[in-house]
């Protein structure tokens, strides 16, 4: 996968590129941050990642977990998003797999009466859906040339990469110990060498945060360069 993903809200915190060429098609996906309720600048430079996204979509797909209950202010926020899309809008009822008949047709009533667009089940673990799904926004898409080389699969660089499952580590490592915030920025990396060898910045919120990414005798920053490795 390119985007990261965790059980931690607001994982992905800006847009991330993802390119899908098969044959003579070229599929740009814009991974954005969620549709989140704003509290600070950083929440706010999120949101505006998305919506910016919303604004440049050709096709708008809208990813929902069916194991969640939308909350009033997700509802608002949802519906506001949507109402200001120009573009086809598609839903990917995700987790189906998890979810049971009563969840789903739920969010099946719910999406009926709030946002107007084409509904799929699917399941991103075992793929269920996903090639309809693909194909329905495939087939919603203008056409016109290539944007990225043919084996281009993202946009950024290795570096964004390497950092981003930095952080992906550190919420799997130290849980809710260590806010959604955390920055990781690749100071060194040399490819030519073997192992690749890489220098890594990790930046947190408060000073209390830096003792326990650390850990006693630094036995918890170890750990975590054992498993990003």
């Amino acid at each position: 996968h390119l985007s990261i993903v965790t059980a931690k809200a607001q994982t992905t915190w800006q847009r991330v590129t993802g390119i899908l060429t098969t044959g003579s098609d070229q599929l740009i996906f814009l991974d954005t941050p969620g549709l989140l309720e704003v509290h600070d600048l950083f929440q706010r430079a999120m949101l505006g990642a998305a919506l910016q996204a919303l604004s440049e979509a050709d096709v708008v797909l809208l990813v929902i977990d069916c194991m969640r209950k939308p909350s009033p202010q997700e509802t608002a926020r949802i519906v506001h998003a949507v109402e200001e899309a120009q573009a086809p809008i598609h839903v990917a009822l995700n987790k189906i797999d998890e979810a049971d008949e009563q969840q789903i047709e739920a969010w099946e009533r719910w999406l009926a009466g709030h946002v107007p667009g084409a509904l799929h089940q699917v399941s991103a673990a075992d793929g269920s859906g996903v090639d309809e799904l693909l194909e329905a926004v495939r087939s919603a898409l203008p056409e016109g040339p290539f944007l990225y080389p043919e084996d281009d699969i993202a946009s950024d660089p290795v570096r964004f990469f390497v950092a981003e499952l930095v952080r992906e580590t550190i919420f799997e490592q130290y849980h809710q110990e260590i806010p959604y915030s955390v920055f990781c920025q690749v100071e060194e990396y040399r490819e030519a060498q073997e192992p690749i060898y890489i220098q890594m910045n990790v930046f947190v919120e408060r000073k209390s945060q830096k003792g326990i990414l650390i850990g006693k005798k630094g036995a918890a920053i170890r750990a975590l360069g054992e498993r990003s490795r």
